[in-house]
């Protein structure tokens, strides 16, 4: 028998966390909760989970500070945040500080849920013990260790970023799209209409660890109405 893939749903708003837990358990997911940031931070770091799904605006720690000693332990720990619609603000922190991908309030289940399968399909390349990534001037990137040094320091990247990476390697003989990133990397359907800022949120931070000048990038360009394409020792 089949394991059911574990969430760890951090939601203080007991209706809509009770709405949750039971849509989950319905579609086939074991599921724990926190009703705190505290208790949440307590399980996300002693607990096994395929996906935490983590509120921004929670009592005695918030979403932000949760997600990043997440990170802090685990750069593999896949998270999704729920977010203020109208926060732009929320939404760029909480993918800056290493959440895969984020949902706005208020949302549909059906949104929801397309969005987690998607994010637990995990559609990685599986890293070969010795990959590496070699950039433009020679910049390594250790895949397997998921870290490169760089002009900026000793880097590490979280597994979406070495995701990211990996497949803009995979085609750096051209631009990739934005949709063809949502499809390939994050296991979005080609026939999903998502409104998601998640891909050049986590370009801009890929540039801010890599690029000398991130304002003038030369390792992770933007081709004009074609995609982002990444500029390798080969390209």
């Amino acid at each position: 028998m089949q394991n059911k893939q574990r969430i760890l749903l951090v939601e203080d708003e007991a209706a809509i966390r009770q709405g949750l837990i039971d849509v989950f358990i319905y579609h086939g997911y074991e599921v724990d909760f926190a009703v705190d940031g505290g208790e949440g931070l307590q399980k996300a770091l002693t607990g096994k989970f395929d996906l935490i799904l983590l509120d921004v605006m929670l009592p005695t720690l918030d979403g932000f500070s949760i997600c990043n000693q997440i990170r802090e332990k685990n750069r593999e720990q896949a998270i999704i945040m729920l977010t203020a619609k109208s926060s732009e603000d929320d939404i760029i922190e909480g993918l800056t500080l290493g959440a895969d991908d984020y949902i706005a309030k208020p949302f549909s289940v059906t949104q929801l849920l397309l969005r987690i399968q998607a994010v637990l399909r995990r559609t990685s390349t599986q890293l070969a013990s010795n990959q590496q990534i070699t950039l433009a001037d020679n910049v390594l990137i250790d895949c397997q260790n998921m870290a490169a040094t760089t002009s900026n320091g000793t880097l590490t990247f979280t597994r979406r970023e070495m995701d990211i990476l990996l497949y803009l390697d995979a085609h750096s003989q051209r631009p990739v799209s934005r949709d063809e990133l949502l499809n390939k990397v994050w296991g979005y359907a080609d026939d999903i209409e998502l409104e998601t800022r998640t891909v050049d949120i986590h370009i801009a931070k890929l540039r801010r660890k890599l690029e000398p000048d991130s304002s003038h990038p030369r390792y992770l360009v933007t081709v004009r109405g074609a995609g982002y394409r990444l500029m390798t020792a080969t390209a």
